[in-house]
């Protein structure tokens, strides 16, 4: 036990001398660092492991010309080269330019980063960084905050590479990465859209520019910038010239040399948001892919695009998107997303055919559909445009109205569509219910109105949620095809359908936009809670998408009788005129729709054998001055359909099968009677004609005349009573009725208003007369100055309006409330 203890203290001894030797200390750093330093080669990053799949895809369209090369997906040019494809040049000056002694160090350059640490000491700031190509590389791998905790991932990384990698595969790897300029990345794809040539022919001039491009691509755009990045290639050519790559007369023809760029689309000629678009739908990388646009189609609309804009530019409009469609095949002939894609400075790369916006009223040809499907109305239905109000929970009362402010009273339901009235239509979608709309819409494949019915409300009769130019094409490509949802096709492959596409997944956190009123590319953002704005290399598509039945969705004669409403130029005279933009020398059936404020207007529409549809106003959500949907999108429409059609014009539309004539009062909707001063005529489904015979008209009604003759007068029902007062109608003599307020109304008292507020009713009855008239508001009787109207100011309560003049007596009952005070969506449509 004795010797025991003595080995113990002795070992104890030694160890404390050991620990306090310098050697020791030494020696145990350099064991952890040895340790540390041989953890990277037992998870070492391999080249295989950086290869790039997403290579180059040609573009063609249906005819085989040429559309452009798309680099890669995600709206950013690349393509990776082998190094032995890359000029000599070039690798001389990027490495004399990022690390000139890249083949001599390690992961790290011990002698720049002592260098930049002595020069940070005597200057009292950061003067020049130590990153090596290899250390740039990790950090385009793993960006990471330029800060100590990212600095130490990047070493790391760059010690993985070192391990796994030669030079040559770290150069590689690293120079098919570098930023460029713009979403430009790699020297392969620089040189194509800067010079118009591969890496491998570049000279010493242009390698050397090139080469300064990665120092800040942002500053040293050469589009934008060229004074500066010159700035940089003498630099890069100093450094040539130091490193003995070049001598000092090579290095100053290089700079006095003459370089010219290629023009900025990029190696683009035609369609670069659909190039873009659906090469980000693609799951697979082909070399080549032949699309179904018409180049020459795709190029007129694209040059009428920019000549309208140029047109409203003054009324404050600066974007517009259009779409054109084969009914017959469903292929996408033409597809323009902006005025002009390369446009940074005015958002150009958003794409307006897939950005979210306010429809206006282009949704309404699809509730009156659904409705007619539902029988709760019929082509002879006569709805009342008149001053309407719904109670709504929270905010109490909506009051939907054009932006006229005007109201037609009486209105067929040909007129009232044809004119995208929007009270009829909140009173038809009132009677299918929210649900029943919205579960039809998303049938039709309007995939981003993903809120509750309760959300959209009433108010999805107007416009009252987001949809793109897309969804509504291809929803009318169906109403074109009489309730047929075909497939959208967008390559020339396979048969009819196959290139089915209802869905397409929008994130709002993966927006991106460019600067004009809309944040940076790198931000995402939501501009405007009611306009989300969508580049076409954002949009993902999803795994499971929704699922469209290749078969009808609607009767057939139900999406004819639509097609036949939304052609007749007639019906739309009230709004439109007879011979405006809409009106074509063919048969078109076409919608337009108009957003609040002016921020959206659109026009839809479609002969037998194409469908076109235009958004015209601003990514930015900014309102437009005074444009509406026929003045603003419909001189585009226009012009597209013309030309569309210059050499062969469409065959008529089909009537509606099942469906015959028959005469109507234009008032009524009735079988006329002799009273009736108008008549026109409207589809009849075949068992409806028995009730058509039978049914008296509800409006002209006859009367027995002051000599004992039968006369017809016009006799409205009750609800007309508001509209009838603000019209010039002469009530029949002697007839006492009260046309304000109406039976039933509800109105609103503003929260927090004292007694003695200046806000008031007005009692009003249907005509004036010098007899006593006597007024009564729950049994007690009102003072009058005169007897045909009197002022009230509202208290909350229930009321008894009674009016009694002689033997004659009104009488209407009301609500007053008191409205909480709560902010509502805005965003509906004001027809058009």
């Amino acid at each position: 036990m004795r010797t025991l203890r003595t080995l113990a203290k002795r070992r104890s001894a030694i160890w404390r001398r050991y620990r306090r030797s310098p050697w020791s200390i030494g020696l145990t750093l350099v064991i952890i660092c040895l340790v540390v330093r041989s953890l990277p080669y037992l998870a070492p990053i391999h080249a295989a492991a950086l290869v790039q799949e997403q290579q180059a895809i040609a573009f063609t369209d249906r005819n085989g010309l040429p559309l452009g090369t798309v680099l890669t997906r995600d709206q950013e040019h690349t393509v990776t080269v082998p190094l032995d494809q890359v000029s000599t040049a070039f690798k001389h000056a990027i490495i004399a330019a990022e690390d000139g002694r890249f083949y001599q160090h390690g992961a790290l350059d011990g002698r720049a980063i002592v260098r930049a640490f002595l020069e940070a000491v005597q200057a009292r700031q950061l003067v020049s960084g130590a990153s090596t190509i290899t250390m740039q590389l990790a950090r385009m791998l793993e960006p990471s905050p330029r800060k100590l905790p990212g600095k130490v991932k990047e070493i790391w990384t760059s010690w993985r590479l070192t391990a796994g990698m030669n030079k040559d595969e770290i150069l590689q790897a690293y120079i098919n990465r570098l930023p460029m300029g713009g979403n430009v990345y790699g020297i392969e794809a620089a040189a194509r859209i800067y010079f118009g040539i591969p890496a491998s022919d570049l000279n010493v001039a242009q390698a050397s520019l090139l080469a300064g491009l990665p120092n800040d691509p942002t500053r040293l755009n050469p589009y934008d910038r060229w004074q500066a990045l010159k700035r940089r290639q003498t630099y890069v050519l100093d450094r040539m010239v130091q490193d003995r790559y070049l001598s000092r007369a090579a290095a100053d023809r290089a700079f006095q040399e003459a370089l010219s760029l290629q023009p900025r689309q990029q190696g683009i000629i035609a369609a670069p948001h659909f190039l873009f678009w659906l090469a980000d739908q693609r799951s697979s990388h082909p070399a080549a892919v032949q699309t179904t646009l018409d180049r020459p189609l795709q190029q007129f609309v694209e040059a009428q695009v920019q000549q309208v804009i140029q047109a409203l530019a003054p009324h404050n409009v600066h974007h517009a998107a259009a779409l054109v469609l084969d009914n017959h095949s469903g292929d996408v002939l033409a597809y323009v997303g902006s005025p002009n894609y390369f446009a940074d400075a005015q958002s150009g790369r958003n794409d307006g055919v897939q950005a979210l916006r306010q429809p206006g009223s282009t949704l309404k040809p699809f509730l009156y559909e659904l409705a007619l499907e539902q029988q709760v109305i019929r082509p002879n239905t006569v709805l009342a445009d008149v001053p309407t109000r719904y109670a709504i929970p929270g905010a109490k009362l909506y009051t939907p109205s054009d932006y006229s402010e005007t109201f037609q009273g009486p209105v067929r339901v040909r007129v009232a569509l044809a004119n995208s009235l929007n009270v009829p239509a909140v009173r038809v979608l009132e009677k299918v219910s929210v649900k029943a709309f919205l579960d039809r819409l998303h049938q039709l494949g309007f995939t981003h109105l993903t809120q509750t019915p309760d959300y959209y409300g009433l108010g999805l009769a107007l416009g009252g949620g987001e949809v793109s130019l897309w969804e509504l094409a291809r929803a009318y490509l169906a109403l074109a095809n009489r309730g047929e949802a075909i497939g959208v096709r967008r390559e020339e492959r396979g048969e009819r359908g196959e290139e089915v596409d209802f869905g397409v997944s929008a994130q709002s956190n993966d927006v991106r936009s460019q600067k004009s009123g809309v944040r940076s590319q790198e931000s995402a953002v939501e501009t405007n809670p009611k306009f989300r704005i969508f580049p076409s290399g954002t949009l993902r598509e999803q795994n499971s998408k929704l699922s469209l039945p290749l078969s009808p969705l609607t009767s057939s004669s139900t999406s004819s009788l639509i097609t036949d409403m939304l052609s007749d130029a007639h019906a739309r005279a009230k709004a439109f005129g007879v011979n405006s933009l809409l009106s074509l020398p063919f048969p078109t059936a076409v919608k337009t729709g108009t957003s609040s404020d002016f921020r959206d207007t659109w026009t839809v529409g479609f002969s037998t054998d194409y469908t076109v549809a235009v958004w015209v106003g601003n990514f930015d959500g900014q309102p437009m001055q005074q444009v509406s949907g026929v003045t603003g999108a419909a001189p585009l429409w226009n012009r597209i359909m013309l030309h569309l059609h210059e050499h062969r014009e469409p065959i008529a539309f089909p009537p509606p099968m099942g469906l015959v004539k028959r005469p109507i009062c234009a008032l009524s909707g009735a079988r006329p009677t002799p009273g009736c001063p108008s008549v026109v005529q409207e589809y009849f489904a075949l068992g409806d004609l028995s009730e058509y015979d039978r049914q008296p008209d509800p409006f002209y009604q006859a009367v027995v005349g002051s000599k004992g003759n039968r006369e017809y007068r016009l006799k409205l029902p009750p609800e007309y009573n508001e509209w009838l007062a603000m019209q010039p109608l002469t009530p029949t003599a002697g007839e006492l009725r009260i046309l304000s307020p109406r039976n039933g109304d509800v109105f609103l008292l503003e929260a927090g208003a004292s007694p003695d507020s200046a806000q008031q009713l007005q009692f009003r009855l249907a005509n004036s007369s010098t007899q006593t008239t006597k007024w009564r508001l729950n049994g007690q009787t009102l003072t009058t100055p005169t007897p045909d109207s009197v002022f009230w100011r509202p208290k909350p309560g229930n009321w008894t309006l009674e009016v009694k003049r002689g033997d004659v007596s009104d009488r209407v009952t009301f609500e007053v409330q008191v409205a909480e005070r709560r902010s509502t969506r805005k965003g509906f449509s004001i027809a058009q």
